[in-house]
């Protein structure tokens, strides 16, 4: 493994790192395609004080040209090198490296906006949060959509409504959010390697354990659906780590009294029926929303209620 530290001399790193407040963490595995426009929007952050750790995956492509490319121009960008072990060793391989107050994560096929980093800080400083949230947008070929949008500045401490307001488990995302450091080194909880679906795991662990949890409205993360990329690609091992990964998560809920609605994917369904003839289907969806659909295809009416549905 090399590092490249395109600064003037170790010392000149070490009081750069001091006033770092934001650690951006990039896995790279051949992402020639997408990785400048990833690398665009963070150099261009209106957070100035961040370091980007861009921990290249064993690429085979032009990733690692561009990424050099980059660095040559921005002294924040710090490039690490390893054998292709896949985005969870990349990850804690970044996490090891980072030197901000907070770490953050970006995919090398997504975006954020220009003050994505901003206004995550600024939200996590003034609630003095362990943990900051913002919403992000899907990206597809022709097809745009807000999938997580939170709409006010809400700080919490409470377990099950800190998990809930991460919008786990339907959004087990570590990327639209930054995690203090310090209190990250202290619960000491890696991405398991060699597994799918890491993030189910890692998240709401994290979640639980850090102090708080602020959501930030008005910057977005934008996250490319990618057809060519792993958990996409079906095939058996997909499958099993994805089961796996849920399994571990609600036992992990169920084991700390986390009582949160589960997605109508893999919660409850109540049907009635007249004659045989299923009629009417109330769904449970995360999470606190029932959905009443005539002959289980047309929805009718949508209901949010007040509390969690507890999900075991």
């Amino acid at each position: 493994m090399s590092e490249f530290f395109d600064l003037n001399s170790e010392s000149d790193y070490y009081r750069q790192a001091e006033i770092v407040k934001v650690s951006v963490i990039i896995p790279a595995y051949n992402t020639e395609k997408y990785i400048a426009k990833c690398l665009s929007s963070l150099v261009n952050q209106t957070l100035k004080d961040i370091e980007i750790i861009v921990v290249d995956d064993g690429s085979t492509d032009g990733t690692k040209s561009i990424i050099s490319q980059f660095a040559v121009k921005d002294k924040r960008i710090k490039i690490i090198e390893q054998c292709n072990k896949g985005p969870s060793a990349a990850r804690n391989t970044g996490i090891k490296a980072a030197q901000g107050e907070y770490i953050g994560f970006v995919d090398a096929d997504d975006w954020v906006d220009n003050d994505f980093y901003e206004r995550l800080y600024s939200g996590a400083k003034k609630f003095n949060s362990d943990c900051a949230a913002t919403s992000f947008v899907r990206s597809g070929k022709f097809i745009k959509s807000k999938r997580c949008n939170y709409k006010k500045e809400e700080f919490f401490t409470d377990i099950s409504i800190k998990v809930a307001r991460a919008f786990i488990p339907r959004f087990n995302y570590v990327w639209n959010k930054i995690y203090k450091r310090d209190a990250l080194l202290k619960l000491n909880i890696l991405f398991p390697e060699g597994r799918l679906y890491e993030d189910i795991y890692w998240l709401v662990r994290v979640v639980y354990g850090l102090n708080g949890l602020v959501t930030v409205p008005g910057t977005y993360y934008h996250y490319r659906r990618n057809n060519t990329s792993i958990v996409t690609k079906r095939s058996q091992k997909t499958k099993i780590d994805n089961i796996n990964a849920y399994k571990d998560l609600f036992n992990f809920m169920r084991e700390h009294n986390i009582n949160i609605l589960l997605p109508c994917s893999t919660g409850e369904k109540e049907k009635i029926r007249f004659m045989g003839i299923k009629i009417l289907q109330k769904e449970f969806y995360y999470p606190n929303t029932e959905v009443y659909k005539l002959f289980g295809l047309f929805k009718i009416l949508t209901i949010e209620k007040d509390g969690f549905r507890q999900p075991f």
